[in-house]
């Protein structure tokens, strides 16, 4: 058995598995996280997607494309939800395999499930089994993984889109497993897309999305892909790590499931950025402390965090999401980082650019040799009137520190209402999830 049939066979073992209650009220949450995202990620881009419609003038179907009002076709839904999806990078993710998972994985399986007619829990199996297959990828490969300059949300995203919407549909193993090796042919996705005033971050999961979807239709179609597409001088290992020998983590890692291992995010900004975010309200709400004394503000972190997150000059908002000292920056002056805090308008402000040029991040080497067990920074702030020092390891959202129901509620709400998304509507789909067989196309159709 070649290392593609045994990475194939291991995660065929977990769908077989019948899948914990406690799990599957944890893909619920993943659910309606992914749906207000989207909603939100479609209002923040709004001028855009209105552009592009003009140009592209997409195909009027059947299928939603989440936070748009419109109905399109199949492909067309698919890559416009994964555009959406991850337009604010506020969808979830682990620091561990560093990939967000959800947004790939359910911005394919919607659209399937309404051709389909495919039930609420259908999908979320099927998102615990592309859960599962995207991040056991993506922590056998990373950092190498990273180091070359692969995002994995694009990558081993692929992988977990294509595989969860194979068991969907209910395909032969057969068919299955050459939507898998077509997918490992598609796979892509450039981290350059998170320097500077790029705004293509997004573009990795669409595309991602979409080319998923392709792959499941190549192997319906009969076509077939190589024996062994993971392994070999010109396999995916050898492509996204440099290294044909990597060795496959076990599923299950840990004796837990990926999506229990996935963070919610509290904040509006890169996960990287999460932890001194943290530190900085804490900091001000403990002494009060303001932007106008501060002299400077010193943060240590581990070394994956620092490269492409600690920029100064900050060309807009989608750099702002990446960006340690901005983050930072906003945290302090108002005690938080939500969405309204990346603002073009805040962006722009004199005051938060002059704090943002205080901020110096690097790398500890402590700090470094504990991730991911611990996603930890240390944040000094320098006034005055003295130093003022606190340290994160588990921030806000993290399965260790995770939000209570009350907390997600109120951030399920936020976006959705920035998503333009009626109070009525959004608290219908919330408590919609726990209906016993709720069709996809019933709840979507809420929206």
């Amino acid at each position: 058995m070649n290392i593609s049939e045994q990475y194939f066979e291991a995660i065929d073992a977990v769908a077989k598995k019948e899948i914990p209650q406690e799990v599957m009220e944890r893909a619920k949450r993943s659910l309606l996280d992914y749906l207000a995202v989207t909603c939100a990620g479609t209002a923040f881009q709004h001028e855009k997607i209105e552009k592009y419609f003009s140009f592209a003038q997409p195909e009027i179907g059947m299928f939603t494309a989440v936070g748009t009002g419109k109905k399109l076709a199949l492909k067309e839904a698919v890559f416009l939800n994964g555009l959406n999806g991850h337009a604010l990078d506020f969808d979830d993710g682990t620091n561990s395999g560093i990939i967000h998972l959800g947004s790939p994985i359910f911005s394919l399986l919607l659209p399937l499930a309404e051709r389909y007619g495919k039930t609420v829990q259908e999908v979320l199996k099927a998102a615990v089994i592309g859960y599962e297959a995207s991040y056991t990828m993506a922590v056998s490969i990373q950092p190498l993984h990273k180091a070359l300059g692969f995002h994995a949300t694009g990558t081993c995203g692929m992988l977990g889109a294509t595989l969860a919407a194979s068991y969907l549909l209910g395909l032969s193993r057969e068919d299955r497993y050459q939507a898998f090796a077509a997918a490992c042919v598609a796979a892509s996705g450039m981290l350059k897309v998170l320097d500077d005033s790029s705004e293509l971050k997004p573009y990795n999961v669409a595309k991602t999305a979409l080319l998923s979807l392709t792959s499941l239709q190549l192997a319906m179609s009969g076509f077939k892909g190589h024996p062994d597409p993971l392994g070999g001088y010109r396999g995916f290992l050898k492509m996204m790590a440099g290294d044909e020998n990597i060795e496959i983590k076990t599923c299950l890692l840990n004796g837990t499931y990926a999506i229990m291992k996935s963070y919610t995010k509290p904040y509006a900004s890169c996960r990287y950025t999460h932890p001194p975010v943290e530190a900085a309200i804490h900091l001000r709400n403990q002494y009060g402390l303001t932007a106008d004394e501060v002299e400077r503000i010193s943060i240590s972190t581990y070394n994956l965090a620092v490269s492409g997150h600690d920029h100064t000059d900050i060309p807009g908002s989608y750099s702002a999401k990446m960006s340690i000292p901005y983050s930072v920056a906003v945290a302090l002056v108002y005690g938080k980082a939500g969405l309204q805090e990346f603002a073009e308008d805040v962006v722009n402000d004199p005051g938060i650019k002059a704090l943002t040029k205080k901020v110096e991040v690097k790398a500890d080497d402590e700090l470094s040799a504990i991730f991911p067990d611990k996603q930890s920074a240390v944040v000094t702030i320098t006034t005055s009137d003295g130093e003022y020092s606190e340290r994160v390891d588990f921030p806000k959202g993290e399965p260790e520190n995770p939000l209570s129901e009350t907390e997600f509620y109120d951030r399920y709400k936020a976006l959705m209402a920035y998503g333009g998304v009626k109070a009525e509507v959004h608290d219908a789909i919330y408590h919609s999830t726990h209906a016993d067989n709720l069709t996809i196309k019933e709840l979507i159709e809420k929206l």
